[in-house]
């Protein structure tokens, strides 16, 4: 069975930065593209980023470009995002997700505030 377990979120102070990890289990991850979603209370959850399966090719929402990076370890079965000049605006629920599955983890909790 597909498992997508996040981590890493907490509170962070404006201009801060965290790094949020995702282990994946239960499909072959070394060819699947990955990606992060974010959602905050009554908004739409939206891309945040995309990493091809090797790693080449990486993908960011204009509203995080310059400011976060998307990485996979495909030994150890991990994405990773790196968030870095935090904002306020940051401040939502971050899901990893392999594109066509209709499954969602858990999720980890940003919260952006001073």
């Amino acid at each position: 069975q597909v498992q997508l377990v996040e981590s890493g979120g907490g509170l962070v102070l404006p201009g801060g930065s965290l790094r949020l990890s995702c282990a994946a289990s239960g499909f072959t991850f070394s060819s699947a593209v990955m990606s992060w979603y974010r959602q905050a209370p009554g908004k739409e959850r939206e891309l945040v980023a995309a990493i091809s399966a090797a790693g080449g090719t990486t993908n960011y929402a204009d509203s995080v470009k310059g400011r976060f990076t998307i990485s996979r370890d495909n030994r150890k079965n991990t994405v990773y995002l790196q968030m870095n000049s935090l904002k306020p605006e940051d401040t939502a629920v971050y899901y990893c997700k392999r594109p066509g599955f209709t499954s969602w983890g858990q999720g980890t909790q940003v919260t952006v505030s001073s």
